[in-house]
């Protein structure tokens, strides 16, 4: 049986035990491991390795000894409850040896969980686990997280109760991460929130937010953008001390103010053109931003862009200048074009 869309994300957390074999694949190992944890978690509990209820198999350790996997399946365990056997970094070449088993399957055996890389149509794994009616294929794609994907992993988190745009910012943020970043950040965020009974503010998810910027980087560029050009120089020579690329904070500066030019022009509002951002800006730093969009202006803004195109064609085709200094007269340059 082959599983898509919201009956394959349901199936991790409720899967139906009375499928005896379940292949989950997938191009990304992050995202097929985070689905195999949840499955397995939902089939045989969290201590299931632990009470030896929980039998791993490399792909390649089976390709060597068939008769591992029905010594698993059919093996009984020293403590009661569920079992499972787990078969990682499976292909095509163990297709046979896993038919064979789950013919041989009957009920009061473990649970067969098998993991592999991207499987084209043609794969003869797929075939083994799509066909029959008792077993089970996911395909895991690397599409951006669903909302209810984001709101059902809050809530195993025990984050609910959120004020003002928390929810929308937080929903924002989780579909441009990657699952495993997604899950990290939640579960910083319930530290964070840790017996703390006011709701979550944009203000939390902004505090735990991954870095995609290094902290000097940002504040150097948010300099430039306030206009402050006599502190351009002072935190330009920090950061050059600190071994930061030229070409970087121009990559960087360019990335700041083309949001500040989307917010500018959006239809809708400076706001909403944040908000859409990838990654997504929310919190004290989309406050700060509609300020500097709504101050420059289309006009300055497109002119501090064609300064920072410029000097990062210039940063990368040429050896012959002085690469800081000609960062530092952009950057310089740029923070006087700006609002007084």
């Amino acid at each position: 049986m082959k599983l898509t869309g919201a009956k394959a994300v349901n199936y991790f957390s409720k899967p139906d035990l009375s499928h005896c074999a379940i292949l989950i694949y997938g191009a990304d190992a992050m995202r097929v491991g985070l689905r195999r944890q949840e499955l397995l978690k939902s089939l045989v509990g969290a201590k299931a390795e632990e009470e030896m209820r929980l039998t791993r198999i490399s792909g390649a350790d089976l390709r060597k000894e068939p008769s591992l996997i029905l010594d698993g399946l059919k093996s009984i365990g020293f403590f009661p409850g569920p079992r499972a056997v787990f078969v990682e970094t499976a292909a095509d070449g163990v297709s046979l040896i896993m038919e064979d088993a789950i013919k041989e399957w009957r009920e009061g055996d473990a649970c067969l969980v098998v993991t592999a890389g991207q499987l084209n149509i043609r794969s003869k794994l797929r075939k083994v686990f799509e066909g029959p009616q008792n077993t089970v294929a996911i395909g895991i794609f690397n599409d951006p997280v669903s909302d209810d994907e984001i709101i059902s992993l809050a809530a195993k988190s025990k984050l609910t109760n959120f004020f003002g745009d928390a929810k929308n910012d937080l929903l924002s943020l989780g579909r441009s991460l990657d699952p495993g970043d997604l899950n990290q950040m939640l579960e910083k965020l319930s530290l964070y929130k840790y017996n703390d009974d006011m709701p979550i503010t944009s203000e939390d998810i902004e505090a735990c937010t991954p870095a995609t910027i290094d902290a000097g980087l940002d504040e150097v560029i948010h300099i430039i953008a306030d206009a402050k050009s006599a502190e351009v120089s002072p935190i330009l020579n920090r950061l050059f001390g600190q071994g930061v690329n030229p070409t970087t904070m121009c990559i960087s500066a360019t990335r700041h103010f083309r949001n500040l030019h989307s917010a500018a022009t959006h239809p809708l509002g400076a706001d909403i053109a944040l908000s859409r951002a990838r990654p997504p800006v929310f919190g004290l730093r989309k406050d700060r931003m509609v300020r500097q969009a709504r101050s420059w202006g289309v006009l300055r803004l497109e002119k501090a862009l064609s300064v920072l195109m410029d000097t990062d064609l210039t940063l990368r085709s040429s050896s012959k200048i002085p690469l800081q200094a000609m960062l530092e007269r952009a950057f310089i340059r740029i923070s006087m074009m700006g609002p007084k």
